[in-house]
């Protein structure tokens, strides 16, 4: 049954209708009376109680049979509700997790009780919440994986040392360290994840590529992973694909209105090529994602060719690249082009080859989405120009550029106001008499946010739309500062104008704005 008839039937059978968990308010200690084995497989869990009832969420109004299993349990009458899946998911998680610093408390255990004991490494993807596995570098692993999760990482390094192995999460984009687990446990941890992996275990000179698929609370998570030799043996990296966690949706971006409503009109174009540009974690592949859902419709054949495909888009066609059998972005933009399409999305344009195909797929009446790694809007026609791209070609096809960063946001618990000084208002071009009685704010820091002082992500956005005037500057001179002068004459807001904008409304701050953008005279 999918989301919108289980909601439908929730309606029509008068169950009251709860769209999101407060999982502030959840009761631990009533959730671990219901063994979770059970929860996972019902999708019920016990929210709150009183004397005589006990209110339980479910994301299946008519698993009936569970809602009598659990009035067994607890022994008192049950008031089904009915939530959402996914947030259902999200609220198992919550309760059922291991608390906070677990990783780190079970490690001082095991260093102080146990030494390491070889042991059996599963194939199959399992439950990190599912307690049978007791195997103690088996638990540590699982803790660790469990934990980078929970608290939002992106990317989890393993990182071996003279004397220890160094474990360390991405969090909002900035790495922090977690915990050294002592040098002994550095082979199995890493044998364990390259078994996880299927990656070649006694390899130990080569890099390797590999991924791992694991769930949590009934969450599918995926980890992209990465091997390479370093002095003290093998560095692991794995990056984290949450799917729950994607929110796809141009509205969710944090776009300005003088960006949000011309980036809108120039998707829906039928025709040239759209660029995304930034850094590697600036969040273009979720722009590019969110442009296409918006556009979607039966009408229309989308495809896409990506390295990796790292989230998977209902209805659309999505192709991965393999370099090894000769699959790269321009042998398959070649056959993509074959197959009848009228939107194309290449993950990144790398070389003239693939540039060149994107170039005439436009002009022969497809609309091309595709990155670039380049600093700004305007530095992105130039680098394509330094490919060999003529520049009456890219006058004639590319209809609009989108640039992009991520800030990370205060963290609303620990918020404070402060004066900034003349010093840092100065970096941001950002008046005092703009200011909102003269006072930003920053975050003190917090268990809620690590004592970073953050918590969660906002991008900023800089736009380029081709209009004639810039068209005609494109066809005379390519030179990046020419363009961006145009471009600002024409009204383009910056990235860091865009970030300043968020400092004056209390959403982030100088220091990361700062660290994120750079200036142009």
């Amino acid at each position: 049954m999918n989301r919108s008839d289980a909601f439908q039937l929730a309606k029509e059978l008068g169950m009251e209708l709860l769209e999101a968990i407060p999982l502030q308010s959840l009761s631990r200690e009533l959730a671990q009376k219901i063994p979770y084995s059970f929860v996972k497989k019902n999708h019920v869990l016990p929210i709150r109680e009183s004397e005589t009832e006990v209110v339980v969420a479910t994301s299946d109004p008519l698993n009936l049979d569970a809602l009598q299993e659990l009035k067994l349990m607890l022994d008192k009458s049950i008031r089904a509700v009915f939530t959402p899946e996914e947030k259902l998911l999200l609220a198992i998680n919550e309760c059922y997790y291991t608390q906070e610093g677990a990783a780190s408390q079970f490690l001082a255990h095991l260093s102080q009780g146990q030494s390491p004991k070889k042991e059996k490494a599963s194939l199959d993807s399992y439950d990190l919440l599912d307690k049978k596995e007791e195997a103690p570098l088996i638990r540590l692993l699982n803790l660790i994986l469990g934990e980078a999760i929970q608290q939002g990482a992106s990317d989890i390094h393993f990182e071996p040392c003279e004397n220890d192995l160094k474990v360390r999460y991405r969090i909002d984009g900035v790495l922090q360290k977690r915990l050294s687990p002592p040098r002994e446990y550095q082979s199995q941890l890493i044998t364990r994840l390259k078994v996880l992996a299927k990656l070649d275990i006694a390899e130990h000179r080569l890099p390797q590529d590999g991924r791992i698929k694991l769930t949590m609370g009934g969450r599918d998570i995926d980890f992209r992973v990465s091997t390479v030799p370093v002095v003290h043996g093998e560095r692991i990296v794995l990056r984290i694909l949450d799917k729950g966690n994607v929110v796809l949706g141009l509205d969710q971006l944090g776009m300005l209105p003088s960006v949000l409503d011309p980036f809108r009109e120039l998707i829906s174009s039928s025709e040239g090529i759209v660029l995304v540009t930034g850094p590697t974690g600036s969040g273009k592949t979720t722009s590019l994602y969110s442009a296409l859902s918006e556009i979607y419709d039966e009408e229309r054949n989308i495809m896409t060719i990506e390295d990796p495909v790292e989230y998977k888009i209902p209805a659309i066609a999505q192709i991965a690249v393999h370099p090894k059998i000769g699959l790269n972005f321009a042998t398959g933009l070649r056959h993509i082009l074959r197959q009848d399409p009228d939107i194309v999305m290449i993950g990144e344009i790398r070389d003239a080859e693939t540039a060149e195909i994107a170039i005439q797929a436009s002009l022969t009446g497809h609309l091309v989405f595709s990155t670039l790694h380049t600093n700004d809007a305007p530095s992105a026609i130039a680098r394509l120009a330094d490919m060999g791209v003529e520049p009456y070609l890219l006058s004639s096809t590319i209809i609009g550029v989108l640039a992009q960063r991520l800030v990370r946001r205060i963290c609303p618990q620990c918020r404070e106001r402060y004066i900034p000084t003349e010093e840092e208002l100065q970096e941001i071009d950002l008046p005092r008499h703009k200011l909102n009685g003269s006072l930003l704010y920053r975050g003190k820091g917090c268990s809620h946010c690590f004592d970073s002082g953050y918590k969660g992500r906002q991008g900023i956005y800089e736009f380029m739309p081709i209009n004639a005037i810039i068209q005609t500057q494109i066809a005379k001179n390519v030179q990046a500062s020419d363009l961006r002068n145009i471009a600002r004459d024409q009204g383009m807001i910056s990235l860091r104008q865009h970030g300043a904008h968020l400092v004056r409304t209390g959403i982030t701050t100088i220091a990361e704005v700062l660290r994120v953008t750079r200036k142009y005279e």
